[in-house]
């Protein structure tokens, strides 16, 4: 990532309120440590997209993350709605997680999230262009 590049990241984590910053870099945090633990023809790339933080891989689906001021006690992990990704997240933990229609995971302030769960979630987004043929994306 280029130097501007970071500073434009570094900036829109800074812009959030401190306790949404934290929830954030939190899952910035858990979609770093998913990327080193699977196998990925590149390393993950942050950006920002539409004015979200984003991280993009070759092979992979893109994953946002943001905060929205009309919604201030919650925050969410968007994934790209083109894809089978969201329909099966909701397959699979439909009980485990809240979704926004075909767009993500929100997530309230109070929640204690379902870390092993989003990481499963985080690793097929990752792998999305390897898997989207397999049912069920190959789960």
């Amino acid at each position: 990532m280029n130097n501007a590049n970071v500073l434009m990241v570094d900036e829109k984590y800074q812009s959030y309120p401190e306790g949404i910053r934290d929830k954030l870099l939190s899952l910035r945090q858990l979609v770093i440590d998913v990327s080193k633990k699977i196998d990925l023809p590149a390393q993950v790339q942050e950006t920002i997209n539409a004015n979200e933080p984003s991280f993009v891989v070759d092979g992979g689906s893109p994953i946002r993350i943001d905060w929205k001021s009309h919604t201030p006690n919650q925050y969410a992990m968007y994934f790209q709605c083109k894809t089978k990704l969201v329909d099966t997240f909701k397959e699979l933990y439909d009980d485990t997680f809240r979704f926004d229609d075909d767009k993500g995971i929100v997530f309230t302030v109070d929640d204690d999230i379902a870390t092993r769960e989003l990481a499963h979630c985080i690793s097929l987004s990752l792998r999305y262009h390897q898997i989207k043929h397999l049912p069920l994306l190959g789960v």
